[in-house]
């Protein structure tokens, strides 16, 4: 990918005249099935720009999961910049939620003086508080189906999209067919530095670049960034595979470490991501996490080497995993050995305090 960037074709993409930007947004949009895409800084301006296009009036209205990406963790940026009011829906584990919920939250009587106007329905997959879950196909469809019934829009935020891909093994288009539009991450499992697609029709990507303007997000020579994203969408996306299996790998060994000291769902283990639990209470997932982190006493003798394994304490008081293409099957293996030393050290501990 620097070989690519440091050789990139470049222009000035506020222009469009940057030739390996508009080669990666053609690209994109024939992976995706849509008539346009757009090279975005981030996922998070992604999404905020695909909600200020499509609630095009300030006080519109989108509905979005409670346990969101866009909801939870992008500060409040649709109220915040764009002016656009949110209403909830109850995140169900499988990262869904109930339809009749939906409609029962789709404002009706515009322009009663009451209310704001209900204009888009936002999902996200796969799900990230939720664990990397892929949202099924016949859920996406169904849901696609309601919005347009009451004339809304429905935006994926599709950061780790590609992963849903793989899993169910259909192409992106399959998916995206449920969608009016999509915000896609190449620096994810994807591997790229920087960026994010946002594709929809051409209409809707012509406002989108204005928004990004607006926003900030108008870059010059972005091509340099954009060759990384070209790599990503081309020899990246089939490598996902690994991540998927190497996450398996590593949760099956916490649900057979010896003592037990980790509560995982194997059914929720669908892509990248790994979210588990600790049995023990009096461990937090702070503590656990800075011992994971940490190399302790008498490790290099149980596992032959100094293993330090990143991972962060996350919603709901349990602990989060994500592999991406550099976290190898040794690195892998290494990590559930040093699951496994800390379960061990933990109940030497716990046993010598009683």
């Amino acid at each position: 990918m620097r070989q690519a960037m440091a050789e990139a074709e470049v222009g000035d993409d506020v222009f469009g005249e940057d030739p390996t930007v508009n080669e990666l947004q053609k690209m994109a949009a024939e992976l995706f099935g849509m008539e346009a895409a757009l090279y975005v800084p981030s996922g998070t301006m992604a999404n905020l720009i695909a909600v200020m296009v499509h609630c095009r009036e300030r006080g519109d209205e989108m509905i979005v999961g409670d346990l969101s990406h866009l909801h939870i963790y992008e500060q409040g940026g649709t109220a915040q910049l764009a002016g656009v009011h949110s209403t909830t829906v109850t995140t169900l584990p499988d990262g869904t939620f109930d339809l009749d919920q939906l409609e029962s939250k789709i404002r009706h009587g515009y322009p009663d003086a009451h209310y704001p106007r209900s204009r888009l329905v936002c999902v996200e997959n796969t799900h990230n508080i939720q664990g990397g879950r892929v949202l099924p196909l016949p859920f996406l469809k169904e849901v696609k189906a309601l919005a347009e019934k009451y004339g809304l829009a429905v935006h994926m935020d599709g950061a780790r999209m590609m992963n849903a891909a793989v899993a169910q093994n259909v192409t992106p288009s399959t998916i995206l067919q449920n969608t009016h539009s999509v915000s896609v991450c190449l620096s994810k499992g994807l591997g790229a530095p920087v960026g994010t697609m946002l594709a929809g029709p051409h209409d809707f990507i012509s406002r989108a670049t204005r928004c990004r303007k607006a926003l900030g997000g108008g870059l010059r020579q972005a091509g340099i960034l954009a060759a990384a994203g070209k790599l990503a969408l081309g020899d990246m996306i089939t490598r996902l595979e690994e991540d998927h299996h190497h996450a398996r790998i590593f949760a099956q060994a916490l649900l057979e470490c010896d003592p037990p000291l980790y509560e995982v769902d194997m059914a929720a283990v669908q892509t990248n991501i790994v979210r588990f639990r600790l049995r023990d209470p009096s461990l937090t997932p702070t503590e656990f996490c800075t011992l994971m982190a940490g190399v302790g006493e008498c490790e290099q003798a149980s596992i032959g080497q100094g293993v330090r394994v990143l991972m962060f304490p996350h919603i709901g008081g349990s602990i989060r995993a994500v592999w991406h293409l550099g976290v190898t099957l040794e690195d892998t293996q290494l990590a559930t050995r040093k699951v496994q030393f800390v379960a061990r050290q933990h109940s030497q501990q716990t046993l010598g305090a009683h």
